[in-house]
């Protein structure tokens, strides 16, 4: 079945879904799960992103996406000047990622209480995300899904008490991953659910011996 988005494309400002709509989603996805006002950005461009990304406005795409805009937000051409007025330092270059999608951008960010974030995420074509590595470990998710990140150390029970937590909410899970570093060392669950998480099962996983961060993307209408 065709979805009316993959005909009509999405709601945007900007030349191109992928260089434009695409980036401001990717900006977007970091500054939530970085959980705070971003304060400091470091954004390295790659393949078609870093070759034909300012004159697509991919620059200040993503920089809007940061500042928390929508892809349809008129101030987006301005959004430079409005990061420089909210106090967002931010800088670009050039980064080869090894086997990554041409339009791909690696972001190293700080916040406001000096919280950080290394994201890599690329734009897959009409306004649509991929998110390829947290921290430093490889994912893959799209934010088309409420999406739920558990980062925990590799003990036994923690999978259950995510998923029991979840069963009592009654939250549908629809797809889910698990990444570690080492046996014994972090592991990173990605859970896509097709319901949202209540806050209150959020705040129930962060109290969870093992557990030591939850991070939780809503997704937008």
């Amino acid at each position: 079945m065709i979805d009316i988005f993959d005909i009509m494309g999405p709601i945007m400002v900007g030349p191109s879904s992928s260089h434009t709509a695409g980036a401001v989603r990717i900006g977007r996805m970091a500054r939530t799960l970085l959980g705070e006002e971003p304060a400091k950005a470091l954004l390295h461009l790659h393949g078609s992103f870093a070759e034909t990304g300012v004159g697509h406005g991919t620059d200040k795409a993503l920089i809007a996406g940061l500042l928390g805009m929508a892809p349809d937000d008129l101030d987006i051409p301005q959004s430079l000047e409005i990061a420089a007025q909210r106090g967002l330092k931010f800088s670009f270059d050039q980064m080869d990622l090894r086997d990554a999608h041409p339009n791909s951008v690696l972001m190293e960010l700080a916040g406001t209480s000096d919280r950080r974030l290394v994201m890599q995420a690329c734009s897959t074509g009409g306004g649509r995300i991929l998110v390829t590595k947290l921290d430093g470990v490889e994912v893959g998710f799209t934010g088309d899904y409420h999406t739920l990140i558990v980062q925990n150390m590799d003990n036994q029970g923690n999978l259950s008490d995510v998923t029991n937590a979840l069963a009592l909410a009654r939250v549908n899970v629809a797809n889910m991953s698990m990444n570690r570093s080492s046996k014994g060392g972090s592991v990173m669950m990605i859970i896509e659910t097709d319901d949202p998480v209540p806050g209150y099962i959020v705040e129930l996983l962060e109290k969870q011996p093992g557990i030591l961060q939850v991070i939780y993307y809503r997704r937008e209408c």
